[in-house]
């Protein structure tokens, strides 16, 4: 990306390890869509695009912009992934922050090189399966997917409905093995309703978070 003004805004999408300019094309936040390209320090890179100083209003638009540069980028490359709305004061801002957080960036990236986040949402239905015995199949299932994965994340089911919420981190190599079992499991599960999302950036296996502190808009987030 061309050198810009300190006070010109970045937006980050998230940190990987790069040592070449990496460029991503027009698919940022923005209207057009902004170029997306890398800030590095060292072997880090923060992907990132131009956008007006502030917070940008998480719309569905650019949620989705944001969702979408991830995806891109993640085809290629491990991604550490920022949460919604970070926003730093110019180059100098992005490279103080890999510069200050670069161990456990590079920590981090090492341990998800090559891996994937895939989710498994089940939902059952009271008239057809008592709720007892639809969580007892929703913990078989995940048992059944555990050889497929590198690790397992159970967090808050959403709804009356859903009785399951997983994120599996899954080799590149994996994925395939891991959507074959899983469609096998659905036919033997048929009385559940079960929902295969992603590849996500691997959101809940990252053990840190890149986000804005609300007391600090524009300055470099810390890892936590």
């Amino acid at each position: 990306m061309a050198r810009i003004p300190g006070s010109q805004g970045l937006y980050v999408y998230g940190v990987l390890r790069a040592k070449e300019e990496q460029r991503f094309g027009a698919m940022g936040l923005g209207s057009p869509p902004a170029e997306v390209g890398t800030v590095h320090h060292g072997e880090l890179a923060a992907v990132v695009s131009e956008v007006p100083p502030g917070v940008p209003d998480p719309t569905r638009d650019n949620v989705l912009a944001h969702h979408h540069v991830q995806e891109v980028v993640m085809r290629e490359h491990t991604l550490l992934p920022a949460a919604f709305g970070l926003v730093l004061r110019g180059r100098e801002g992005v490279e103080e922050l890999l510069r200050a957080a670069h161990d456990t960036f590079a920590g981090v990236l090492a341990r998800l090189e090559g891996h994937l986040e895939l989710g498994l949402k089940v939902l059952w239905d009271q008239d057809l399966l008592a709720r007892e015995a639809a969580e007892h199949d929703a913990r078989e299932l995940v048992e059944l997917l555990r050889p497929f994965a590198t690790a397992i994340r159970v967090v808050s089911p959403i709804g009356e409905r859903m009785i399951l919420n997983a994120a599996f981190l899954v080799a590149r190599d994996r994925e395939e093995a891991f959507d074959a079992k899983l469609k096998s499991l659905a036919a033997r599960f048929e009385l559940l309703t079960l929902q295969h999302t992603g590849p996500w950036a691997p959101y809940h296996f990252s053990d840190i978070r890149l986000r804005l502190e609300p007391e600090a808009a524009g300055a470099p987030a810390a890892p936590g």
